[in-house]
């Protein structure tokens, strides 16, 4: 491990927003102190939001920026991922922010029923091999009811097309109410200028390269039964390699 990922680590530790929380303290029976109360934390009511697969929370951070009436909680494994948003907002001041470091899977043990008004899914691994690795498959379309407000907001932003038809059939399938899509968010009239005004590592790639940015706001209501969509879907070509090889392919071609 690198001397700077060390240094990073070392930050993260002292940040009073950011939390480590190990799976096995979760295991041995521990409850996460903030669990239910997370308002507590934040010293107010307001609505908190989540972002789950944050990076480096340039979403989260953009978020809280342009919402101060809401808390913002970015959610990732990799701490030195979380570190380049928690230094931001811990130098700023910025008191709606936090983050966590954990696996999504995890979310049930941070977070108690009814605490979450809105989740944010910015540019995830479509899996399309995978579907109970997807982040609006029905599996975690479940595990968000649990957590989040009846009628609560679910946003996906998205390069991949795979990914942004399977969300549109499984909201479909089970009579979601989807408040907002477009498969080409940046040409699409009366959208939200937010929506627009902040854009992840990821996205200003996407962009850079002339791909369509995807965006999907639905309603999370909890059907008696979450049906899966069993209809074919064309994979994305591109995503032969993963994020890191196409990065570095396409720093030798440019």
């Amino acid at each position: 491990m690198g001397k700077n990922k060390l240094q990073k680590f070392a930050d993260i530790e002292t940040f009073s927003h950011v939390f480590q929380y190990p799976f096995g303290k979760l295991q041995s029976g521990a409850v996460f102190p903030y669990k239910g109360t997370w308002n507590s934390f934040f010293g107010n009511d307001n609505p908190i939001v989540l972002e789950l697969g944050c990076g480096k929370g340039e979403y989260t951070v953009g978020l809280a920026r342009k919402y101060p009436n809401k808390n913002f909680i970015g959610i990732d494994i990799k701490g030195a991922r979380i570190w380049t948003g928690a230094k931001e907002s811990n130098e700023t001041g910025m008191k709606n922010v936090a983050f966590l470091r954990t696996d999504i899977e995890l979310l049930n043990y941070f977070f108690g029923s009814n605490e979450v008004s809105e989740i944010w899914i910015t540019f995830p691994d479509p899996q399309m091999k995978k579907v109970r690795k997807r982040l609006t498959s029905t599996r975690f379309m479940e595990e968000y009811g649990r957590i989040m407000r009846e009628n609560g907001l679910l946003h996906l932003k998205t390069d991949s097309p795979f990914l942004y038809q399977y969300t549109l059939l499984m909201a479909q399938n089970n009579n979601l109410d989807i408040e907002q899509n477009t498969d080409d968010l940046y040409h699409t009239p009366n959208i939200d200028e937010n929506l627009l005004s902040i854009q992840t590592y990821y996205e200003q790639q996407w962009l850079e390269r002339g791909m369509n940015i995807k965006y999907i706001k639905l309603k999370l209501s909890s059907p008696a039964e979450w049906l899966e969509p069993d209809d074919i879907i064309e994979e994305d070509d591109y995503r032969s390699f993963n994020r890191s090889r196409r990065s570095a392919n396409n720093q030798r071609t440019e």
